[in-house]
């Protein structure tokens, strides 16, 4: 489905993992930022402690803002019970554990508000966006890095990933017959990082304020309390995924 968006101020978060306390003092952030809508690259839930209560503060607090929001590879798991492309037995346990405490009002907005696929196309002006969990290679399973884009992206404009949590904004420029243009496209690639788990030795909370007037890419860094995230693991999943938190690894 392919719509297109008027508006100016995008807030782009992805892989939020059932992490609340993350999750609002972003939303605290973005607020600040006079942000018109947000887009979400999948990864609600999972391997955070309070998976029911993200989806709950989502659906209570942002339903008016959404433009997007799509399953991550957590989602299509756990809502298929589908569990054999995790790639350790630690994941794999996270996912049936988280799948055992989801509720039913979750697993609701999870099948009925999300899109299954996991990417979306819409257009911002005359740009043309793909967002997508993971790469075109594999939606959900397979990220997007700078040396590896795994999929052609010539047909867009912006492509908005995930996956991966660690945050990029590049250029690629594909060969084009477009001499006005030096015969180049130029898509620009952004991943926001991880709202809840970040990866890339950061600890704090990332997302992106994307502005299309003036194509200008803002990566948000927030501060939030991680002894309280950490402080609600007890044990049911390996101590790894609370560890992590502290370092941002």
């Amino acid at each position: 489905m392919n719509y297109k968006i008027n508006m100016s101020k995008y807030a782009i978060l992805s892989d939020i993992h059932g992490n609340l306390f993350a999750l609002k003092e972003v939303i605290r952030d973005l607020n600040n930022q006079h942000v018109d809508s947000v887009i979400l690259l999948g990864d609600l839930i999972d391997y955070g402690m309070q998976s029911n209560e993200v989806v709950k503060f989502i659906e209570d607090n942002l339903s008016d803002k959404i433009i997007c929001n799509i399953w991550g590879n957590h989602e299509k798991a756990i809502m298929t019970k589908d569990f054999n492309h995790f790639s350790s037995q630690r994941g794999i346990d996270s996912a049936k554990f988280t799948e055992s405490q989801l509720s039913e009002d979750s697993k609701d907005y999870l099948n009925n508000d999300l899109v299954h696929e996991g990417k979306y196309e819409f257009e911002i002006g005359d740009k043309k966006v793909l967002a997508i969990h993971g790469s075109l290679s594999d939606n959900y399973w397979k990220a997007i890095f700078p040396d590896n884009l795994n999929g052609d992206y010539s047909d867009f404009d912006i492509v908005l990933s995930g996956h991966s949590h660690y945050p990029h904004v590049f250029q690629h420029f594909y060969e084009a017959d477009n001499p006005d243009m030096r015969n180049k496209k130029a898509v620009l690639f952004i991943n926001p990082g991880s709202v809840g788990q970040p990866r890339n030795h950061n600890p704090n909370s990332q997302y992106v304020i994307l502005d299309s007037d003036s194509m200008s890419v803002k990566l948000r860094y927030v501060e939030y309390p991680k002894d309280k995230a950490m402080a609600l693991y007890d044990g049911s999943i390996d101590d790894f995924y609370r560890l992590r938190l502290e370092n941002g690894i």
